[in-house]
């Protein structure tokens, strides 16, 4: 196991409220396998801590996360050095079937996971918001922007048809989804907000005041109620096929990892890759 909380702050700013801060900024906060582990064990964290009624997930200044670390060279093991927390196996195997395992264990299982914590989330964003970092965002359960905050999902650019998560198509309606995704271009916090993915949008010297002050208006209502409204939206969200649509969403995800090997012998298309990873791939 890594160190305790070497990539991240676990931080009590208020009764009843845990902020966890991904603390990479020279990355900016880009998530390496490191982060995803103290990600996950600082929530289960926060959540076993009765005291602790609502959860913030912030990133260090000056963004909130740029995504999956692609320069993440680390030669420690999946079941090894990690825990699993899926039931997958076969990391190391060859082909496609080590990669779909290894992606679902480290971003599919673990953003479910996330996204059906029993306690509120509650997202605060700023600057940029990039593909994985959209997946952190997307598992909260509210996500407040500062003015200034900027989102995409690149993927397409790399030959793959989105993030591991696939959640596009009910944070954004399906045709700005497809446009989006297809251009890889960004979205502000104003379009965020107006397409119904982002529920405030603050300057963003208030963003941290705003957060923890919407944070400790839910903390101080009854828990288990705050907790069954979670589970009945999530239950409605399942039930209107949104699990499944994640699913078959992986799967295509896969494929465009397969056909980029077959076609470049690296898992993504090389010519969507910034210079400093193309160089390493």
């Amino acid at each position: 196991m890594p160190d305790p909380l070497s990539t991240l702050l676990y931080e009590t700013p208020a009764d009843g409220v845990a902020r966890i801060v991904m603390n990479r900024p020279d990355a900016r906060n880009a998530q390496n396998l490191d982060m995803t582990y103290e990600l996950d064990a600082a929530f289960a964290r926060a959540v076993a801590d009765d005291a602790v009624k609502v959860i913030i997930l912030a990133g260090a200044d000056p963004h909130f996360s740029a995504g999956h670390d692609l320069r993440d060279a680390t030669e420690k093991q999946l079941g090894k050095d990690y825990p699993v927390v899926s039931t997958w196996g076969g990391f190391a195997a060859p082909g496609a079937e080590g990669r779909y395992a290894r992606e679902q264990e480290i971003y599919l299982q673990n953003t479910r996971r996330w996204r059906n914590l029993a306690k509120p989330t509650i997202a605060a964003v700023q600057g940029k918001c990039i593909a994985g970092g959209l997946m952190l965002a997307w598992a909260c359960d509210l996500i407040v922007a500062s003015d200034d905050a900027q989102f995409c999902d690149p993927v397409v650019t790399m030959g793959v048809c989105g993030v591991e998560w696939f959640v596009h198509p009910w944070e954004l309606g399906p045709r700005k989804a497809k446009e989006l995704l297809w251009t890889a271009e960004s979205w502000s916090a104003a379009e965020a907000h107006r397409l119904g993915m982002v529920n405030h949008v603050v300057p963003r010297g208030d963003l941290d005041r705003f957060v923890l002050d919407l944070a400790e208006r839910i903390a101080a209502k009854p828990s288990f109620a705050v907790k069954t409204v979670k589970e009945a939206v999530n239950r409605t969200l399942d039930i209107m096929g949104q699990n499944s649509a994640i699913e078959q969403a992986f799967g295509l995800h896969h494929l465009c990892h397969a056909h980029n090997m077959l076609q470049f012998g690296t898992l993504v298309d090389p010519s969507g890759l910034h210079p400093s990873v193309r160089k390493k791939s």
